[in-house]
């Protein structure tokens, strides 16, 4: 019971933190159809602009001005780099933000070098929330859910129940339509662009204070920031909260599930078989928790190629 509540909580916090990353690039990919291959990086920017500023004038104040800074960097980029590129096509998109997510990652260890940076939460926020099977389960873990449930209220109330919203989703579907009633198509999507990159700086923040701050943090949630978009379906934020959800529970739980699916098969007795076997059948799910959520997206892209909350076309 312990493991099953644990892994549950652990695995709720880190699909969390997931759509925080990819609550940004869930609007951007869907309604401009941008491949931000470098979004991951925009998470980094905003660690680190945290981790600088709360070395000086705070915690929060990095926290305000993490997603301030990598939207306004998100504004020059969709100003004068993707714009110009963008009747081009998607391959040019990609090899664009392919090339700056290594411009970012190299100018960060330019000026912070190549190894993670002591960048940690205040100490009046390093206390127990609760205590669970005599563990002590950490505030600021419980902090970070609140701030990516507070960040998807958020969205969807703007998106849903403002003229801001009803624009932005207009133009996903009927762009020509939006830009003929008299709105600056250019400006929404700018301002989408830099509201994505805004959210990833927003996730850096606070993230980077309780995960390791570095140079890499970036490639570990590049990909399974793309996983969350597929399988929640282009354009969706229901979607994407729900399979960032998903797959923290599913990481969480093969990380500590010491098992094989020879022992599942011992339980029937047939475990000796499938040891002689060998193979697959004797590895342990826990050395292929970072396979899960691939998973999971071949899985849903199986049965439901436009993703779990996705419109069918």
């Amino acid at each position: 019971m312990e493991f099953l509540v644990v892994s549950v909580l652990n695995g709720v916090v880190h699909g969390l933190l997931l759509f925080m990353v990819s609550a940004g690039l869930t609007l951007i990919f869907g309604m401009m159809g941008v491949l931000n291959f470098a979004h991951a990086w925009f998470y980094m920017l905003g660690a680190y602009v945290g981790f600088t500023l709360s070395r000086t004038v705070g915690f929060w104040a990095g926290l305000v001005a993490a997603p301030l800074i990598a939207g306004a960097g998100g504004v020059l980029v969709e100003r004068y780099m993707l714009r110009r590129v963008h009747k081009y096509g998607h391959a040019h998109e990609l090899l664009l933000t392919f090339g700056l997510a290594f411009i970012i990652e190299e100018v960060i260890k330019l000026f912070y070098g190549d190894f993670p940076v002591n960048y940690a939460m205040p100490a009046y926020m390093k206390f127990a929330a609760f205590t669970l099977y005599e563990t002590n389960y950490p505030f600021y873990r419980v902090f970070m859910g609140l701030v990516a449930l507070g960040m998807f209220a958020v969205l969807y109330v703007v998106l849903t129940r403002t003229r801001v919203g009803i624009i932005v989703r207009a133009a996903t579907y009927r762009p020509l339509m939006v830009e003929a009633l008299g709105h600056n198509l250019p400006m929404v999507f700018m301002g989408v662009f830099a509201g994505g990159a805004a959210l990833a700086g927003l996730a850096g923040a606070v993230a980077g204070a309780f995960f390791p701050t570095g140079p890499n943090m970036a490639v570990d949630f590049g990909t399974l920031v793309f996983v969350v978009v597929v399988v929640g379906g282009l354009g969706s934020l229901e979607g994407a909260l729900v399979a960032s959800l998903m797959i923290g529970l599913f990481i969480s739980f093969s990380v500590g599930f010491n098992r094989s699916l020879a022992d599942v098969l011992a339980l029937v007795g047939l475990g000796d078989w499938a040891r002689g076997v060998g193979g697959l059948l004797t590895l342990q799910l826990s050395t292929i928790a970072a396979s899960m959520p691939f998973l999971l997206m071949l899985l849903v892209l199986l049965i439901r190629p436009a993703g779990l909350f996705g419109d069918r076309q």
